[in-house]
């Protein structure tokens, strides 16, 4: 796959980027090249290669999942003007 002028051109107006007509054709060259190498990616075998998040292995650290109340209504509602059993209270809208 090759991008030609008229394509960087209609992106960079879709994403609103001015880009000048000698900008245009060095970025059409860059984006080939990328292009070129992601193409070249796609050529090595990947067949059995597991999927991975570091080039050690290792294990995830993970938390224990409790849920609980967090311990701090009384800090959540301390400013409040007017409270009962830690909820806000607040007046009645009649309309």
């Amino acid at each position: 796959m090759s991008v030609d002028l008229a394509t960087v051109k209609r992106v960079a107006r879709l994403a609103r980027i001015a880009v000048s007509e000698e900008e245009a054709n060095r970025m059409t060259g860059e984006l080939n090249g990328i292009l070129g190498f992601v193409e070249q990616l796609s050529e090595v075998n990947v067949d059995g290669v597991e999927p991975m998040t570091s080039v050690t292995p290792m294990e995830m650290k993970k938390r224990e999942d409790v849920v609980n109340d967090g311990n701090k209504a009384d800090a959540i509602v301390a400013n409040a003007p007017a409270t009962d059993r830690n909820f806000f209270q607040v007046p009645k809208v009649m309309e």
